[in-house]
């Protein structure tokens, strides 16, 4: 059985630098889970820059524990990213709500936020900054803007018709008896 590659208290990155990578994640989460608690969300701050703290950590580890005769092995860490994404499904998928009476699902723009503010903590975690901050600036324009914009192109699309009255449901949904 091969040794791990190093002990405790060695790093390959280096402690100040894996502080950073988890601080920038932990502080992008908070960021967008900020506008999903001015919206009354059910996911907020801090489940959003626990998520990314998580998905950095979990990055990091990866990194440092996949080193082999000093090379880091991609397809363990890609591994280790597709657990992460899979897990944040269940997680995501936790926010979603169904409304019969309205004929509609609620959540699902937080869901998709978290499972974002996943990827950006991965991002962080594996030192991707560039990429890191476009991400958040994009994800912060479609929270923040978009809804607005959303919004005004229904107006208009909607303009002169009544609006629709959902379907009722006459009895038991079958499957539920």
């Amino acid at each position: 059985m091969p040794a791990m590659p190093m002990t405790s208290g060695e790093f390959l990155i280096g402690p100040w630098p894996i502080f950073l990578r988890l601080i920038v994640a932990t502080f992008i989460g908070t960021a967008l889970g900020l506008n999903r608690e001015i919206h009354g969300k059910p996911a907020g701050m801090r489940t959003h820059a626990l998520v990314a703290l998580g998905a950095s950590l979990i990055t990091v580890i990866s990194l440092e524990l996949t080193v082999r005769d000093g090379q880091i092995d991609g397809g363990a860490v890609l591994r280790t990213i597709q657990g992460i994404m899979a897990g944040i499904g269940f997680l995501g998928g936790g926010v979603i709500l169904r409304d019969d009476s309205h004929q509609s699902v609620h959540g699902l723009t937080t869901a998709a936020s978290v499972w974002v503010v996943a990827s950006l903590g991965i991002a962080c975690g594996a030192g991707q900054w560039l990429t890191a901050l476009m991400a958040l600036a994009l994800t912060l324009t479609v929270l923040v803007f978009l809804g607005r914009i959303e919004k005004r192109c229904i107006g208009w699309f909607t303009r002169g018709q009544a609006p629709a009255e959902p379907p009722r449901a006459e009895g038991p949904r079958p499957g539920l008896m």
